[in-house]
């Protein structure tokens, strides 16, 4: 500094130059004088380049009212560097990069060459994020470290969560936004919800939350819900405490935060279940899972109705295949039934014929024997008169007579019971769906088919209803 005030004094006296580099020379011993140890500057990062050889270059700038109005070459020594970057990231949380403001210590160096270059020597990450931001870095790296950040994201929701507990202020705007939202959704879904009132700002904020969360965890809610509008970072801070995040982390029942802005993210978030900015996000994302639930119905729906349908049309197809089966056997069985019942009834008529000729035969041969005898006995004796010989002979065709009905009075009802001539009447054969003859009720269910052996057909039919004896009595007409 001595030796530029010297350089003017003689330039004024003598009315010359200076060489440039006699100038450089003393504005480099000046700077060395006024900065004979490092500073603290803050200025933005405005370009990051890192090399290869590990040294970073970068340049610091300053603007006031979008303007630029100072700037300087920096750079900080490879044996800094790594060091520097992460004692900064690991205590900030974020990338040292262009764009944030930091708080450095510089050497100020100047070059006859290169002008003014600032050597990095130190990096404050205080003062980027804040003490009560690296505080908050801090309670997070904690909770951590002890397991507390996973312990909610293990609970789910209910499938169908419907007993909400609400803990936020009475009076809160965003409480009544939410309590809107929820219970005036087109869908008419219902919820049970109970407020749990707590300070949610201030010193006993944090023990006010935890105490609802306590009382709510115990009445048994489904879910447990902070709710908190918009405010300032003091007002907000309450959602940083670590007991709260803890008493949070604890709770056996999922919890839902939904606390500030877009822009704010809290450790009572961080710790939660979940995590939602607004009242009416809070609420649609209870809607939405009720939704959901009912878009999983419909689908379940459509697939049991389209399942049914398949089903009913493979059964609908066997049973066609049934009954045309079952006819094709009635049919035959019937058939069967009816050769047998003509073949007996032809044997039956063969015998009865034969039966008939050779009864006829043994009474006209015992009549025959009967009257001779009679004459022989009668003759000899010449007592017997024309009108004792008349009975005797009336008396053998009366026998004879007799005989005959009995044959005929045998054979009619023989020709009675053939099934041709039954059906004839007006009568039917009806089998069951074991294809046996039903012969009582009792073997018949409603919905059974059966068939139906007319004399000159058959069908097939289902039983709408089966009335009893004691029923049919009271009926006029059952059909």
């Amino acid at each position: 500094m001595k030796k530029l005030e010297y350089i003017c004094r003689v330039m004024e006296m003598e009315e010359s130059y200076l060489e440039l580099s006699t100038l450089l020379a003393a504005v480099k011993e000046a700077v060395a004088e006024s900065f004979p140890l490092p500073v603290w500057v803050k200025a933005e990062i405005s370009s990051w380049s890192p090399r290869a050889n590990g040294h970073c270059y970068l340049t610091l700038s300053e603007s006031r009212g979008g303007k630029l109005i100072a700037e300087s070459r920096a750079m900080i020594w490879s044996w800094k560097y790594l060091t520097l970057k992460r004692a900064f990231e690991r205590e900030t949380g974020q990338q040292l990069q262009a764009g944030i403001t930091v708080l450095v210590q510089v050497r100020v160096n100047y070059s006859e060459l290169y002008g003014v270059s600032l050597y990095i020597e130190n990096i404050d990450p205080a003062f980027t994020v804040g003490e009560k931001a690296l505080e908050k870095k801090r309670i997070i790296e904690r909770l951590q470290k002890d397991g507390y950040m996973d312990m909610q994201k293990e609970l789910a929701l209910p499938r169908i969560p419907y007993r909400l507990a609400v803990i936020t202020s009475k009076t809160a705007a965003g409480y009544q936004d939410f309590r809107n939202h929820l219970t005036g959704n087109p869908e008419g879904y219902v919820f049970d919800l109970r407020l749990f009132e707590a300070s949610m700002q201030g010193a006993d904020a944090p023990k006010s939350i935890s105490r609802a969360i306590a009382e709510a965890a115990k009445e048994g809610a489904d879910a447990i819900l902070i709710l908190r509008g918009g405010g300032s970072e003091t007002d907000l801070s309450c959602f940083d405490d670590e007991g709260l995040a803890i008493a949070i982390a604890e709770c056996e029942v999922p919890v839902v935060t939904a606390i500030g802005h877009d822009k704010d993210v809290h450790i009572a978030d961080m710790v939660a279940s979940q995590s939602v900015k607004t009242p009416t996000a809070l609420a649609d994302l209870f809607l939405d899972i009720y939704r959901d639930e009912d878009a999983l119905i419909e689908a379940l729906q459509g697939r049991i109705s389209n399942a049914a349908a398949r089903k009913i049309s493979a059964l609908e197809l066997a049973l066609k295949g049934l009954d045309a089966k079952v006819q094709r056997s009635v049919s035959t069985r019937l058939s069967d039934m009816l050769r047998r019942a003509e073949t007996a009834a032809s044997r039956v008529g063969l015998a009865v014929t034969r039966r008939i000729g050779a009864v006829e035969a043994a009474l006209q041969r015992a009549a025959g024997r009967v009257s001779r005898g009679l004459l022989r006995k009668y003759s000899d004796t010449a007592k017997l008169s024309e009108a004792a010989l008349h009975r005797i002979r009336f008396a053998a065709a009366s026998r004879y007579s007799l005989a005959v009905s009995d044959l005929a009075l045998r054979e009619a009802r023989i020709t009675a019971t053939d099934p041709r001539n039954i059906l004839s009447l007006g009568y039917v054969l009806v089998t069951g769906k074991d294809n046996k003859v039903l012969k009582t009720v009792n073997r018949v269910a409603k919905g059974d088919r059966i068939g139906v052996r007319f004399s000159d057909g058959s069908l097939t039919a289902k039983v709408d209803e089966v009335y009893t004896e004691k029923v049919d009595i009271q009926k006029v007409n059952i059909a």
